[in-house]
């Protein structure tokens, strides 16, 4: 996997819209009365958000070889 400016651009808007999306959260939905531990501050439910996002961007599944590999007898 080669890292290019375009990439890393990518990945971490993601990553800083999922923060947005945590303080978005937090303030149309969040807890008011301080009983909800994330939801009740905002410096948490942005990082949970960013933490999210951070998670999205790895990939699920690895990449094939093109299926060299599985039709070589010699393996």
């Amino acid at each position: 996997m080669t890292l290019n400016s375009k990439t890393i651009l990518k990945k971490s808007g993601i990553v800083l819209a999922g923060a947005a999306l945590g303080y978005a959260y937090y303030y149309f939905i969040g807890c008011s009365s301080g009983s909800c531990p994330i939801t009740s501050n905002p410096y948490i439910s942005t990082f949970y958000g960013a933490l999210i996002g951070f998670i999205l961007i790895f990939p699920t599944k690895k990449k094939e070889n093109g299926g060299a590999e599985k039709n070589n007898p010699a393996n």
